[in-house]
């Protein structure tokens, strides 16, 4: 299948926030409890204007995976690193999700790849999310030994470069 990586229009902050709530469920089904899906549903229509103003204002870079039949498959967002620390990388990768119909796929790769080559850059994890972490690790990244409480649970820093 041919894949069409590109940069997000504003028009697709909708199908953008589709993906982003069914991704995150088929992610982390084993790592939260359903109620933190339910509720970040119930926030769609904040979340399509979030994305609206993400895509519009350019805050960070995102690419869109659009198969042939016009299905969002996949979405990359990096960008200036959020963390005050000077010695990580100065790029972040704050999100590369696919539909897990894609998993194994190569697609995964071609997103992590058109977003940030072969760049140094860190990038924050979901503790026991093995899939992502077996991923990551392929691609060069390694735990630096930081970590973070979030509201969905314990996230663990990986480096690059």
């Amino acid at each position: 299948m041919t894949v069409r990586i590109v940069p997000p229009a504003v028009a697709d902050a909708e199908a953008l926030t589709d993906l982003h709530l069914d991704v995150w469920e088929e992610a982390y089904a084993d790592l939260m409890p359903a109620s933190v899906f339910a509720e970040r549903r119930a926030r769609r229509a904040d979340r399509v204007a979030s994305w609206s103003g993400i895509i519009g204002d350019g805050s960070s870079d995102n690419l869109l995976a659009w198969a042939p039949d016009h299905r969002l498959l996949g979405f990359s967002s990096t960008g200036r690193g959020r963390d005050p620390d000077d010695a990580l990388p100065p790029l972040e990768v704050m999100a590369l999700y696919v539909r897990a119909s894609s998993y194994g796929t190569g697609l995964g790769h071609a997103l992590l790849d058109a977003a940030i080559g072969d760049s140094a850059a860190y990038l924050w994890v979901l503790d026991g999310n093995a899939r992502a972490i077996g991923f990551y690790e392929r691609h060069g990244f390694a735990f630096d030994g930081t970590t973070k409480r979030e509201d969905v649970g314990l996230e663990r820093r990986m480096v690059r470069g």
